[in-house]
């Protein structure tokens, strides 16, 4: 196996207050290899863009190690961080609100390449008309502004900006969410041929586990600011063993009228717990339909059942 793109440990990114500690993300784990996929999923609110931002350096993490390319960079200030940026980029889940209204498309997708230094003038016009056209904006294009497009081409817009720099890992954060479906299978087509061409690796961040079971290569499952699951994306989406899973999967439109009848029910209740008190012991525990009392004692930690399969729950493990 490759050494890892990236490789966090035992991340936390908690925000303080006036009602108490946020613990948004608290003690997560996860390796992902050139040229990976890895699905992050779970319900608004799981921290799933916290650990995309803070992964990203975006913010400073309370604790825990967060490595590139071997690289720690959990610690190193923006001037040490600015070399390395390149290597590193990010699709947001607003494609509006990401991009400078002032500036025309062009002027966009160029500044990256001027604030890194990269080629002169002319050099720097051929690379940003080469961006527009990987994917699939028109010359004229670049002379726009971003209020002048639809979703889906300001998407494509910020895609072409990730892309600017030669980027290794890029973290996708709900990138399609606020599409509609049609241009959303687009957008995604778009994400996958641009990894088969450049050998990228993505945090591809999502609620969505259809969209997240078609791209993904390894699949995370995230409640409450921790891994639940973790496993290859056939093995998890035929054999998932946390209840959490199983309940979102449960949860996934079937087209096939026949599949859907026979489909177990799952029933996930009462509403997410909130961050600032989260439940002692296991933090599903709440609305699990397998608990006991024990469950209450300690917090299960993510451990292999199968190889490459990995669960955090002591009722599962203990079958």
């Amino acid at each position: 196996m490759a050494n890892p793109i990236l490789s966090i440990s035992e991340l936390a990114m908690h925000f303080p207050t006036r009602a108490g500690l946020v613990r948004a993300v608290d003690g997560v784990s996860l390796d992902i290899e050139p040229g990976e996929t890895v699905g992050l999923v779970g319900e608004s609110g799981c921290g799933k863009s916290t650990l995309g931002k803070t992964a990203m350096r975006l913010t400073r993490p309370t604790a825990g190690s967060i490595r590139l390319e071997g690289k720690e960079i959990a610690d190193l200030s923006r001037g040490a961080l600015r070399p390395l940026r390149p290597k590193l980029q990010m699709i947001f889940q607003d494609p509006y609100a990401s991009l400078n209204p002032r500036l025309t498309v062009g002027r966009a997708l160029e500044e990256p390449l001027v604030v890194h230094g990269r080629g002169n003038a002319a050099e720097r016009r051929e690379r940003v008309r080469w961006l527009a056209d990987k994917v699939g904006l028109r010359p004229e294009a670049l002379q726009r502004h971003p209020h002048e497009f639809s979703g889906g081409q300001r998407q494509r817009i910020g895609i072409a900006r990730a892309l600017a720099l030669e980027p290794k890992l890029v973290i996708c954060d709900e990138p399609v969410s606020a599409l509609d479906v049609s241009v959303r299978a687009q957008v995604i087509n778009l994400l996958m041929d641009l990894k088969r061409d450049f050998g990228l690796a993505y945090l591809f961040i999502s609620h969505d586990l259809s969209v997240v079971e078609h791209v993904s290569d390894r699949i995370a499952v995230m409640y409450l600011g921790k891994l639940v699951e973790l496993a290859d994306r056939r093995t998890l989406w035929t054999r998932p063993l946390h209840p959490y899973t199983q309940a979102l999967m449960a949860a996934v439109p079937v087209a096939d009228p026949s599949k859907a009848a026979d489909r177990k029910p799952v029933r996930l209740e009462g509403d997410l717990p909130s961050p600032l008190d989260p439940p002692n012991g296991c933090r599903f525990r709440t609305r699990c339909p397998i608990a006991v009392a024990q469950c209450a004692e300690r917090e299960p930690a993510l451990q292999p059942l199968a190889p490459g399969h990995f669960v955090a729950c002591d009722r599962v493990a203990g079958a």
